[in-house]
């Protein structure tokens, strides 16, 4: 056992290399470092999981489904998604499909989209049980709302985050489900949907007529659609308050040129028409945090001190578009943006 003096001048040395490390650091060009995931207003702070894929099966023609395992995951309640890290670097969304009060899996299903960004095509082709992947989340800007009636339509792969929905409803609530696929073999969960209710569900195998199955809502009807574009902007134009469920960038990045003071860089730099305000700032700060570039993750999301932002993201709530951005993909209104960057 050390001498009262030897354990002195352990802690006295103990301290100066602890100093002396804070100093090493300070000095370092990356110092302050970012702040990884912060706390953000209206959406909690998610750690990141490795979950190991314990089960793939093919659900529908072209639709596969993973069942990824871990231990005590946190919950999650229909409607909600994961940010799912695939091997390549990857990030892509996907809804979850399972059950809520399981703490153990998360399940999701994914569609082969074949001119896609290649995503689908890694975890069809690349993705098989025993893998392990990082997960993010679960997040949930397609909550389930109490009200006294529903009406949910889904396009092919849009069923899973409404299958959830349904399956949560209590006995003898007001709902109707409208179920829309190119066939019936490449719809997932076929089954499970039609043995719900048959005097509620309606199946389309081909382009649904909405202006027929959407007639006469009931009153104080929410209306829930997830699936192609072209059904959601459908939808959302003969019922304007509708929830959308999107996994795909709505529009481009691209716009007019203007300018962005990074204030406590001390630096201004221009966004070209072509281009966004990620890349101009990851030109000047190679360091700054970033992942989906789909206005989705929101791993690039930055406080806006000054100018007026045209939101383009799929993430953030009204409150946070209040002062910060996702620099992915939304740009300026007014000729200048100043970021606490």
């Amino acid at each position: 056992m050390p001498k009262p003096l030897t354990v002195a001048v352990l802690a006295g040395a103990a301290l100066l290399t602890r100093r002396a490390l804070r100093r090493r650091v300070r000095a370092s060009p990356l110092w302050p470092l970012p702040a990884l995931d912060p706390p953000i207003s209206g959406r909690p702070r998610t750690r990141a999981l490795r979950l190991t894929v314990a089960a793939r099966e093919t659900v529908a023609d072209g639709v596969v489904q993973l069942r990824l395992e871990g231990r005590d995951l946190p919950r999650w309640e229909p409607g909600a998604h994961i940010d799912l890290v695939l091997p390549s670097g990857l990030v892509r969304q996907y809804s979850l499909c399972g059950d809520p009060a399981d703490s153990s899996s998360y399940t999701v299903a994914t569609r082969l989209v074949e001119d896609g960004r290649g995503g689908s095509r890694e975890v069809h082709e690349q993705v098989s049980v025993g893998a392990e992947l990082e997960v993010r989340g679960p997040r949930n800007r397609f909550p389930l709302v109490e009200a006294p009636a529903y009406v949910f339509v889904a396009g092919g792969i849009g069923i899973t985050p409404v299958l959830p929905m349904l399956r949560a409803l209590p006995d003898g609530s007001n709902w109707r489900l409208l179920y829309a696929g190119r066939t019936r073999e490449s719809m997932p969960f076929l089954d499970e949907i039609e043995n719900l209710g048959a005097d509620r569900v309606t199946v389309v195998a081909g382009l649904p007529d909405l202006d027929g199955e959407l007639a006469d809502l009931p009153e104080g009807a929410v209306v829930y659609c997830c699936g192609p574009e072209g059904l959601m902007a459908a939808v959302a134009e003969r019922f304007p308050d509708v929830r959308l469920e999107r996994f795909a960038p709505r529009t481009s990045s691209t716009g007019e040129a203007f300018e962005v003071e990074l204030r406590r860089s001390g630096r201004t730099l221009t966004v070209p028409a072509d281009s966004t305000v990620l890349a101009a700032v990851r030109a000047e700060l190679p360091n700054t945090l970033y992942s989906c570039e789909q206005g989705f993750c929101g791993t690039c999301q930055q406080r806006v001190l000054e100018g007026e932002v045209e939101h383009r993201d799929e993430l953030l709530t009204d409150a946070e578009r209040a002062d910060s951005m996702l620099i992915c993909v939304s740009r300026a209104r007014s000729e200048r943006l100043v970021l606490d960057l």
